[in-house]
């Protein structure tokens, strides 16, 4: 999975800036979860916590990332945008920050795989989470879309 984990941080510092800016790096991918860090240094906020608007910005990085992963693990390539997303912002997070995204099932993904493959186009929810001291500092649910 390193490999994987190598061609997704190249592709987020080639193809998306803010990723240099803000910091991620591709901590973990396992097949079903992927997790992202990203130092508090390079995302504080005035009361030196971190910045909601960075936060968010892990958070739908880690869905898209996840699927972008999938996707080339099966030979397919699609355009991923974020369509709509709810968050929640429970607590605040103190320290760097690090976001986990996991597929529901691999039912779950197989369907929208299935329904990508006939229509070219496909949404799927997923939930990213934010843990700090082993409490839910931030949940993050993004329904993305993929057209080919």
């Amino acid at each position: 999975m390193e490999a994987e984990q190598r061609h997704l941080q190249q592709t987020f510092n080639e193809e998306i800036p803010l990723t240099k800016a803000i910091g991620i790096q591709v901590v973990e991918y396992t097949g079903s979860s992927l997790t992202l860090s990203a130092p508090l240094a390079n995302n504080t906020n005035h009361k030196r916590t971190a910045f909601g608007g960075s936060l968010y910005s892990v958070a739908i990085l880690a869905g898209w990332g996840l699927i972008y992963l999938r996707l080339r693990a099966l030979g397919l390539a699609g355009n991923i945008v974020i369509q709509e997303s709810h968050v929640r912002y429970i607590h605040p997070v103190s320290d760097d920050i690090a976001v986990t995204c996991h597929i529901e099932s691999e039912a779950y993904f197989q369907k929208f795989i299935n329904f990508f493959n006939r229509r070219d186009i496909a949404r799927i929810s997923l939930v990213s989470l934010i843990e700090q001291n082993s409490t839910i500092a931030l949940e993050f649910e993004g329904n993305y879309v993929v057209n080919a």
